[in-house]
């Protein structure tokens, strides 16, 4: 652990439990259904997609197509329904006990703080304080890629001037977070969900499986 110099998290899922937001979220997505099904068929190709210069115009291109509208309308239905429409259901969400203490706690013992996520950190808002305690706040799809895609990874080693096996990136999916971060050279920390915390199933692939994040502040400070 003293080898690292950066910790990185990912935002959703991880920093709070994902069960609370779908449950605010649910009413909003079944009122524009069709939409969101049409949404979530072009998410799963940008996640399979190699870097384009711009994925957020990639992404109206293939809405559009998606829905049979003009490039022009599925930007404003991405900004109304997803940039802007979700904004408002992160306010309420509390995070996992103990991740702003957490996080201050990795600052203060001197290693610079990410957040990288496949959404706009902003989105989020405030969130309990912590981007006031980071280095840097990256979304995915500004860099150009979505996870698990590694260049996402290996663009936030080098905007932090810091080698890929300095990193420590914490997440919840074993497909997105822990084996992207693994094919760009980082090490990796995943949030156990409760299923496998009570069984003590631990994943193979990071090099880090917690529980709790006191669990995680103790591993790596002690």
């Amino acid at each position: 652990m003293k080898d690292f110099e950066v910790i990185g998290f990912d935002i959703d899922g991880t920093l709070y439990p994902a069960w609370r937001l779908n449950i605010r979220v649910l009413p909003y997505v079944i009122r524009h259904l069709p939409f969101f099904l049409h949404y979530r068929k072009v998410r799963k190709i940008l996640h399979r997609t190699a870097p384009c210069p711009d994925l957020y115009e990639y992404q109206a291109r293939l809405l559009a197509l998606e829905m049979n509208i003009t490039v022009a309308d599925a930007r404003e239905l991405l900004r109304v329904y997803i940039y802007d429409g979700l904004k408002p259901f992160f306010e309420k969400i509390r995070p996992f006990s103990h991740v702003a203490e957490t996080i201050r706690a990795f600052k203060a013992a001197g290693y610079k703080i990410v957040l990288l996520s496949d959404f706009p950190p902003e989105q989020k808002g405030a969130m309990w304080g912590i981007p006031g305690s980071c280095d840097m706040m990256l979304g995915t799809e500004q860099i150009g890629a979505l996870k698990p895609s590694k260049y996402p990874f290996g663009i936030m080693a080098m905007a932090l001037d810091v080698a890929p096996s300095k990193i420590l990136y914490v997440g919840n999916s074993i497909k997105y977070d822990i084996k992207g971060a693994r094919n760009a050279g980082l090490s990796t920390a995943y949030l156990l969900p409760w299923w496998k915390r009570l069984l003590h199933i631990r994943c193979p692939l990071a090099d880090i499986s917690f529980g709790t994040y006191r669990q995680l502040q103790k591993i790596v400070l002690e």
